[in-house]
């Protein structure tokens, strides 16, 4: 039987990246984010700033995404809110990172990087759920050849026909590679397609356990584009 090549991987973007977590409500548990007034409220001002920080030297466009649901998973991000914020190139990751603007919302740093390899456009459609997926590395392969080793396997099984991987700059981070997509249904979907497939099993956790890596997979909304 012949195999379906799956999508082929394109040049990565010559951006740096940086991706930021905020909290502007506690959460009591449980996977949903809530849509409340407070986080209507929060959700504003993070795009005022976003707004604000475009115009910073070294900046290419600036995310907001809102938080829809978020495992209760041991070590998993928790934030209610992110921005991911390109730079014209990774060089001025530094100096906008430092940014007084940013500073000032007392962000938690998630990743600083680049784009080492993906697959596909994911920012196409400002309505679709978006999946941020952190993946804790113990192992000392590459954590970018593992995600390649799978793609195949997504586009082909699930209909991934989108996916961006994010290399940080910092070897201690605790999240090395952040996976980003735009998903074609929505997270029970998601999620119930992968593991109701027993190849999820062999294929990617095998990968994934060859390659002493964990996965944390969080699902978000996008709110602003800037």
């Amino acid at each position: 039987m012949t195999k379906t090549p799956g999508l082929p991987l394109l040049t990565p973007e010559p951006y740096g990246f940086l991706y930021l977590g905020f909290n502007a409500q506690h959460r009591k548990g449980g996977p949903l984010v809530r849509d409340t007034a407070r986080r209507r409220e929060y959700s504003s001002h993070l795009q005022k700033t976003a707004t604000a920080v475009e115009k910073v030297k070294g900046v290419h466009s600036i995310r907001v995404y809102r938080a829809r649901v978020l495992p209760p998973l041991p070590g998993m991000p928790q934030h209610d809110h992110v921005m991911l914020i390109r730079t014209e190139t990774p060089q001025e990751l530094e100096d906008v990172r430092k940014q007084r603007l940013l500073q000032s919302l007392n962000p938690q740093e998630i990743l600083v990087g680049e784009n080492a390899a993906r697959i596909g456009e994911t920012e196409t459609d400002p309505e679709s759920t978006y999946l941020l997926n952190h993946f804790e590395v113990r192992g000392t392969g590459s954590p970018i050849e593992a995600w390649k080793s799978l793609t195949q396997w997504y586009t082909t099984k699930i209909g991934i026909d989108n996916s961006t991987a994010l290399i940080s700059r910092d070897e201690n981070t605790q999240f090395p590679l952040v996976n980003y997509a735009r998903l074609p249904s929505n997270p029970p979907a998601f999620l119930l397609n992968q593991i109701l497939r027993p190849s999820f099993f062999t294929t990617v956790r095998g990968t994934l356990k060859s390659n002493q890596m964990r996965a944390l997979p969080g699902f978000y909304r996008l709110v602003s584009i800037t």
